[in-house]
């Protein structure tokens, strides 16, 4: 198994093809939760930056379910159906440490999913996906709902796996921002010339 997140996390740093195996001792530390996947997609953007298709994240404060509750209700929050769970577990990530600082976060997030499980007669990883949804609408504007939100707004689109999915060519200062890319999204319309401004000396 391969420890994904990790290796591919990278936030301002070059990425890099080094093959990080998920050691038996790094898999037990911290709380002993760990959430693992697979990818869905095995030609896909993400695909091809993974060592492998086995993903593991370590959580330091939050149990396994708590991990994968905050997951779920991630997909809910920003919807992207051919999106990997492994991106989405960034969020989780960064909420895991956000609790390992945070004593009354934990307590949010903590309560925050017992509540729905409470709501949904026990289990709401358990229940259907339109049935979840529900409990999510329901708690807009609550602290736990925010505090996802605002977490997973930054969390989920700002690393590289993101940037892969959905075809971010990177900031404008990057090779090739300009000139070799930076407008080559398919799932975007094209707009007329008039409407970009004034095109930049391509010399300068």
């Amino acid at each position: 198994m391969i420890n994904l997140l990790g290796l591919l996390q990278m936030r301002g740093n070059k990425m890099t093809d080094k093959k990080l195996p998920l050691s038996r001792r790094s898999f037990l530390k911290g709380s002993g939760s760990v959430i693992v996947g697979t990818l869905a997609m095995t030609s896909g953007s993400i695909a091809l930056l993974a060592p492998s298709r086995s993903w593991a994240l370590e959580l330091n404060s939050l149990n396994d379910h708590t991990g994968k509750t905050l997951l779920q209700f991630c997909r809910h929050l920003y919807p992207h159906a051919d999106l990997e769970d492994a991106v989405y577990a960034l969020v989780v990530k960064d909420l895991d440490a956000s609790a390992a600082d945070d004593p009354d976060i934990r307590m949010l997030l903590q309560s925050g999913v017992q509540d729905l499980d409470s709501a949904a007669g026990g289990d709401w990883l358990s229940i259907g996906d339109d049935a979840q949804f529900l409990y999510v609408d329901s708690l807009q504007g609550t602290p736990f709902f925010e505090k996802l939100r605002g977490t997973a707004v930054v969390s989920l689109y700002n690393n590289d796996m993101a940037f892969a999915h959905f075809g971010y060519e990177g900031k404008k200062g990057n090779a090739g921002y300009l000139h070799r890319g930076f407008d080559d999204l398919t799932w975007l319309p094209d707009l007329p010339d008039k409407a970009s401004g004034p095109m930049p000396d391509a010399s300068a």
